[in-house]
Parts: C-alpha cells; structure tokens; sequence
C-alpha cells in the first residue's frame, strides 16, 4: 500500500510538473513528434517567403503593400474557407472557380443592366450558389456520383452560363462610387477599432479558459493552468497589436478582410462546438461508422456542397467588388488552385477529417503572399502557377507523411 501511494504521489508530481509554460512546451514538442504538425509549417513558410521576398525587394513588407494583400486574400479567402467543408468531407469541388464568375456575371447582370437593387443582387448571387450546391450534393446522394465528376460538369456548365449571361460584351462595369466597389477597394476601419479587434481574442480567450480550468478543476482532472492561460492571451495580443500598428502606419486593416475574419471565427465555431461540426469530422473519418452512429450523412453532405458552393458565390461578388467589374475573367485563372491549395497549405487534409477554419486563412495569406511578392518582382504568370503548384504538392507530401507518423505513432 505504501509503494503504491508513493508512486500514486510521483505520479501527481509529474502531473503538477507539467502543467505551466514549460508543460506547454513539452507537449507541443510531443506533438510535433506524433505527426500533429498544426499551424508548424505555414508560420514556417511565411517566415521564409518574407525573408525571401524582403531580400529581393524591400517594397513587400511595406504597410500599404500588405494592406493591399490583404484585399486581395480576402475575396480568394471566403472561397477556400467553404472549400475547407469539402474537403473535411473526403470531397472535392472543382467548380468553386466558375461558380465564383457566375456569381460575379450575376451581381453585374442584375444590378448594373437591369437596375434592380444591389441587396438583391447579392442575394440572387448567394442564393445561385447555394442551389449548386444542392445539386451536387444531390448527385452524391441519391446516384452515388463522385464529387469530382459532378464538380468538373459543373465547371464547364457554369462557365458556359457565365459566358451566356455576360452576353457578346463580355464585361459589366460597376459603378467605382457604389458601397460595393468602395468596400472592395478603399474602405478601412478607424484606427481605434482595429486596435479594439485586436484585443478582443484575448480577452475571449482568458474568459473561456478561466471557465475551463474551474469546469476541470471542478472534475479532479489535469489543466495547463491559470499562468499557461495569461501567456497564451498575452502573446496572442501583443501580436495582434503589434501588426494592427504595424498596418495602420499605411491604410489601415480593410472592412473585407475583417469580414473574413469573421465568417472563419463563425465557422470555427460550427466546427468545434456544434453536432454538425463533429458530425463532419466523424463522416470524414470514416463514413460507414458514421452513419451506423446514426449521423445524418445525407444532410451533412448536402450542407458542406451548399455552404461551398455560397461561400464561392461570395467570393465571387467579393472579387468583382475588388475589380469593379464583372467579366467573362472571373472565376478563370488560378481561382481554383488558389482556393483549393490554400486550405490544403493551412491545413486541411485531402483525405478527409482533419482540418479547421482557420487552415482557409493561414493558407490564403500563404498563397497571396507567394503571389504578391512574385508580382512585385515583375515575374510571369506562368511562374507564379508552378510555384503555387509546387508550394500545394509540397503540402500535401507533408500532409501524408503526417499522417504516416501519426498512424505509426498510434500504433507504438
């Protein structure tokens, strides 16, 4: 009895031992080890291609070149953030590019040439998308047709709608003076709300935590601790503030990506604290086990393909508020592979039931920022493609030595 309660008492030293900054350390170590690589490898990436691209020209990091990285990725980013329900799923959609240009041709179509109000535009548009969607979702579920299949008929009929809709002009000009271009192209937040926003994070997370430590308290179970929590909050927001300064030296943080930013902090939520968002990650796993667990697959499915198919209507709006214009352009291009690669480069796997929100914004900051710094260079096109193909083969060659190791690990 003895030996057992000393060992019971070294268990709980080792315990105590581990919870606190060095504890947190430890386990990102372990977890590293184990194959759960996180967010690793895009804050890896992003170091290198500043350092890389500040090298060749100084301009990249400037206040006002980034603040005009962020337009961009925002429009691109809306699109891979409902591409992240997809692939969550072990689905693919391959026509978010062409949905994206028919939602544009739309907004363009019905506002501009026949006058009805840009609101209802915009509706028309998302309300387009989420009927795709229904479709696809339809095909999987009731003919078994693969996502793939479905998706790639999708592209060449939306591309073909895109086209007939836009008519022999091919381009709709939007007015420069509208909300809409405006919030595309020139509207920023005063400094005091950007510096708000940043603090925020920090105060939820101190909030929650504290709410977690006493719930596992409460339990006898293990947690980092109140000082784990203070750091983490404090590091988050310091950072926060220290880039918001950093970006309101030129013109500020922009109303798009903030609403960006917002749609991923609503998706993450759906994810991690909803039965659909569990159900997702479950299907992902492993289907059949799924639906024997009584899970919805059919819903579930028809959900993921209709908030894709909106978010890329979305960006699509997004995208010709960004150019002022709606052409037979839009959607085309590296749209795709932009959306597709960086969900796959924030994380998310391509086999399924790995993945978050937030994947669709550290993977399109990735992507934009290949992309910027290869304009600023006055390069190709054609390179930035095999760049960017590059960059998606190299992350999912880490995605499935990832899970190589997390399965070996398992097993050990």
């Amino acid at each position: 009895m003895k030996h057992d309660s000393s060992a019971l008492d070294r268990a709980d030293t080792r315990l105590r031992h581990d919870e606190g900054i060095a504890g947190m350390v430890r386990g990102f170590i372990d977890r590293v080890r184990s194959g759960d690589l996180g967010m690793l490898p895009v804050a890896i990436g992003l170091i290198l291609i500043a350092t890389v691209f500040t090298s060749l020209n100084p301009v990249f990091l400037a206040p006002n070149n980034l603040v005009n990285l962020l337009f961009d990725a925002a429009a691109v980013g809306f699109i891979s953030l409902g591409v992240v329900c997809v692939l969550l799923l072990g689905q693919i959609d391959l026509s978010i590019g062409s949905m994206s240009g028919l939602a544009s041709a739309i907004v363009g179509v019905l506002w501009v040439n026949l006058g009805i109000p840009l609101p209802v535009a915009v509706l028309g548009a998302l309300a387009s998308g989420a009927i795709v969607g229904l479709i696809y979702g339809t095909f999987l579920n009731r003919f078994g047709m693969p996502s793939f299949v479905s998706t790639l008929a999708g592209l060449l009929a939306l591309l073909g709608l895109q086209l007939y809709i836009l008519g022999p002009t091919g381009s709709i000009n939007l007015p420069y003076s509208s909300p809409l271009v405006r919030f595309g192209q020139i509207l920023v937040m005063p400094h005091w709300l950007a510096y708000l926003l940043a603090i925020v994070p920090g105060v939820v997370m101190v909030v929650l935590g504290l709410r977690t430590i006493r719930n596992r308290a409460t339990a006898k179970l293990s947690n980092p601790g109140l000082g784990v929590l203070l750091f983490k909050a404090g590091v988050l927001t310091l950072a926060l503030l220290v880039v918001v300064f950093y970006l309101n030296q030129g013109r500020g943080i922009p109303y798009m990506f903030g609403l960006f930013i917002a749609m991923v902090i609503v998706m993450n939520y759906a994810f991690t604290r909803t039965k659909w968002g569990r159900s997702m990650f479950a299907i992902g796993g492993n289907t059949e086990a799924a639906r024997r667990a009584g899970i919805n697959v059919n819903f579930i499915r028809l959900s993921a393909f209709m908030i894709c198919s909106t978010m890329a209507a979305l960006g699509g709006v997004l995208s010709a508020a960004r150019l002022a214009s709606s052409s037979q352009q839009a959607g085309t291009g590296d749209v795709n592979l932009n959306a597709i690669a960086a969900a796959v480069i924030g994380g998310t796997s391509l086999f399924g039931g790995r993945g978050s929100a937030w994947s669709a914004l550290f993977g399109i900051l990735v992507i934009q920022s290949i992309s910027n710094g290869l304009t600023l260079l006055n390069l190709s096109s054609s390179l930035r493609y095999m760049i960017t193909g590059a960059v998606l083969a190299i992350a999912v060659i880490v995605d499935s030595l990832a899970r190589q190791s997390r399965a070996s690990h398992g097993r050990a």
